[in-house]
């Protein structure tokens, strides 16, 4: 009897899942994200997007582009002071400067800048090597696995657990892993799928479900908890 109640809630989880995701697609459209121009673009974007917006990303991206220095030996040449003037307008450039020589000097050890080199590692081995370095964790790693390396794993943010805790699919515990496990343990492990469900919850995060959230405009009102009682 547990074993049919565990499976019944894993369906409803996955049912509701896929509902929610049609519901994002028919109102937001392909995302097609990551914004980027490569591979390597996409893992300095992971990195400067921490506690920032991605405006503001793009304008230290564009400086970098503009200064012809975004490849990680170009990264390694550049002095701290250097590069942190050059990501400045995305915010805590000191310590965003230190985390991409980190990780430019780490891609020169582990695979001599070759990014097909590191890719072909399997996915758990990819992840705990990129969590190794300093300034990445679980959340900047996995973007960099899905968008980067095309390996099918859910990015979990601030705008995952928001909407997932105001629906009402609420993992056991708070963790990373735990809200991972929810999309990961319900969903098909696909790339594409991964990357676009991602994408449109961050569309309804910046939209709509803000932390005071725009609930009139929701196009999942109607199956939110949070809206039903505010």
């Amino acid at each position: 009897m547990a074993k049919q109640r565990e499976a019944m809630t894993s369906e409803v989880v996955t049912d509701k899942l896929n509902h929610i995701y049609r519901r994002l697609l028919d109102n937001y459209g392909i995302q097609q994200w990551w914004p980027a121009d490569n591979p390597f673009q996409v893992m300095v974007g992971a990195i400067l997007t921490q506690s920032a917006t991605w405006l503001n990303v793009e304008k230290a991206i564009a400086n970098l582009k503009a200064a012809q220095v975004l490849t990680p030996s170009a990264l390694r040449k550049l002095s701290l002071a250097e590069l942190s003037a050059l990501i400045h307008p995305c915010g805590y450039y000191n310590a965003k400067a230190r985390k991409l020589k980190a990780f430019a000097g780490w891609l020169e050890e582990c695979c001599a800048d070759n990014l097909e080199k590191l890719f072909v590692l399997d996915t758990d081995c990819l992840r705990q090597q990129l969590l190794a370095v300093y300034g990445i964790g679980p959340e900047t790693a996995d973007s960099i696995i899905l968008y980067a390396a095309g390996k099918p794993v859910f990015v979990i943010d601030t705008y995952t657990r928001r909407i997932s805790d105001r629906i009402g699919l609420v993992p056991k515990s708070n963790s990373y892993a735990a809200y991972q496990s929810l999309f990961m343990d319900s969903l098909p492990a696909d790339t594409e799928l991964f990357n676009e469900y991602h994408a449109l919850l961050v569309c309804l995060g910046k939209d709509v479900c803000r932390p005071r959230p725009l609930c009139r405009l929701c196009c999942l009102g109607d199956i939110c908890r949070f809206n039903e009682i505010n």
